[in-house]
C-alpha cells in the first residue's frame, strides 16, 4: 500500500475517460483529492465526479479548458488551489493521437499534436511549479514507448512524445530537489477509438511483439502512476515503461 501521506491533491488533464479515468479512480481510492480537467467530455467528467464524490464528499472538482490555449492554463492551477488550498501532483495525461505521414503533414497537425503532447505540459508545469515546490510535490507525464522508438506514419506524434520525455528530464533538473518529475511509457493499453490503422490484424501483430503476449489495461498505467507518486521517492527524470516488453522487441 502507498505510504500514509495519501491525502494528496492531484490535478490531471484529460481525466474524464479511458486511461485518465482509471488513474482518477485508483488515486481517489488511495485517498487523493482530484481536480479533473476535461476539454469536451463534459458528460463523462460530470459522471465521474459524481461517482467519486458519492464515495467521499467534496473530494473531486472539475475544470474545463482547451489545452491549446496557453493563456488559460494557469487557471487550472488556480482552480485547484481555490478548491483544495494546495497542489501536490500534476499529471499531464491528455493527448492527441493520429497518423501524420510525410507528404500529408499540415501545420494544423503540428499545432495540435505538439500542443497537447508537449506545449501544454510545459506551460502547465510552469504554472504549477511554485505550488508543487511548496508541497514538495511531483509531476507525472504520460509519454509513450514511441518517444524513444518512433512509430511509422506517426511522425509528429512521435516527435511530440520524444519532446515530452526530454521535458521530463529537463524539468527534473529545473525543479529538483523539491519536485520529482517522471514519465510513463505505455505500450498497447487501449486501442484508439477512431483510427482504422489498428484493425484486428494489426492488433494481433502488435500483441505478438510483446514479451507477455497480451495487451495491458488502463489499471496497469494507473498503478504505475500511483507508484511514481507514492513509492518512487528517490526517482526523478525517469520514464517507466509499462508495455508488456514490447519496447524490448521493437
Amino acid at each position: 500500500m502507498p505510504n500514509s501521506e495519501s491525502d494528496k491533491v492531484v490535478l490531471i488533464t484529460g481525466g474524464a475517460k479511458r486511461v485518465g479515468a482509471a488513474i482518477c479512480r485508483m488515486l481517489h481510492a488511495t485517498g487523493c483529492r482530484l481536480m479533473i480537467h476535461y476539454r469536451s467530455s463534459r458528460g463523462e467528467a460530470e459522471a465521474l465526479a459524481a461517482e467519486l464524490n458519492g464515495r467521499r464528499a467534496d473530494s473531486v472538482g472539475l475544470t474545463q479548458a482547451d489545452l491549446l490555449d496557453c493563456a488559460g492554463l494557469p487557471r487550472l492551477v488556480k482552480d485547484t488551489l481555490a478548491k483544495f488550498g494546495r497542489l501536490d501532483v500534476l499529471i499531464n495525461n491528455a493527448s492527441s493521437f493520429y497518423p501524420t505521414e510525410v507528404g500529408s503533414i499540415t501545420e494544423e497537425n503540428w499545432t495540435d499534436l505538439m500542443g497537447t503532447n508537449l506545449k501544454a505540459p510545459l506551460f502547465l508545469a510552469q504554472a504549477a511549479a511554485d505550488a508543487l515546490r511548496h508541497a514538495r510535490g511531483a509531476i507525472v507525464n504520460i509519454a509513450d514507448i514511441h518517444a524513444e522508438r518512433p512509430m511509422k506514419s506517426y511522425v509528429v506524434y512521435s516527435i511530440a512524445k520524444a519532446g515530452l520525455l526530454a521535458l521530463t528530464k529537463s524539468l527534473a533538473h529545473e525543479l529538483g530537489p523539491y519536485v520529482r518529475v517522471n514519465a510513463i511509457g505505455p505500450g498497447p493499453i487501449l486501442w484508439p477509438e477512431d483510427d482504422p490503422t489498428f484493425d484486428e490484424t494489426e492488433r494481433r501483430r502488435i500483441i505478438a511483439h510483446t514479451l507477455l503476449k497480451r495487451e495491458g489495461t488502463p489499471e496497469d498505467i494507473a498503478r504505475a502512476v500511483r507508484f511514481l507518486i507514492f513509492d518512487a521517492t528517490y526517482t526523478t527524470g525517469h520514464m517507466l515503461t509499462v508495455d508488456g516488453g514490447r519496447s524490448a522487441s521493437l
